[in-house]
């Protein structure tokens, strides 16, 4: 139940901090950069209220929210993403030496893109399933 509440803070503070970082900088930029910071932000944070939520559903139920489907689950989508991500970190690599953007920029849309890359394995792996496992 520890996970669970702290899945949920978790969340909270990045809203807060997404929250206030925007009220107190205001526009800095173009606006389409600062419209996908925010929705992929909500969309990370909506998936780990999604698996919150489950994990409360499953505790109100008595039933175990981590059982052997959702185990292999989490274990195929994550080996699924690191594969994908060290590709990832190769283009990265590739662009660093041929664009004009900081270092820190480029390392931040990194870690931005490995978690895009798990949460789109994991949706992955749900529709499609484990095959032969």
């Amino acid at each position: 139940m520890a996970k669970t509440v702290l899945m949920f803070v978790l969340a909270a503070l990045v809203l807060l901090s997404v929250g206030v970082w925007f009220v107190t900088a205001g526009p800095t930029g173009p606006a389409l950069e600062e419209i996908l910071t925010v929705v992929i932000v909500l969309l990370l944070v909506g998936f780990a209220l999604f698996k919150g939520f489950q994990r409360v559903h499953s505790t109100a139920n008595k039933e175990p929210f981590e059982d052997e489907l959702s185990n292999k689950t989490m274990t195929k989508s994550s080996s699924l993403s690191y594969y994908i991500s060290l590709y990832l970190w190769l283009v990265i690599m590739y662009i660093s030496d041929r664009t004009t953007l900081e270092t820190h920029m480029l390392i931040g849309a990194g870690i931005t893109c490995m978690a895009l890359i798990f949460l789109g394995s994991w949706i992955w792996v749900k529709m499609v399933g484990l095959k032969n496992e």
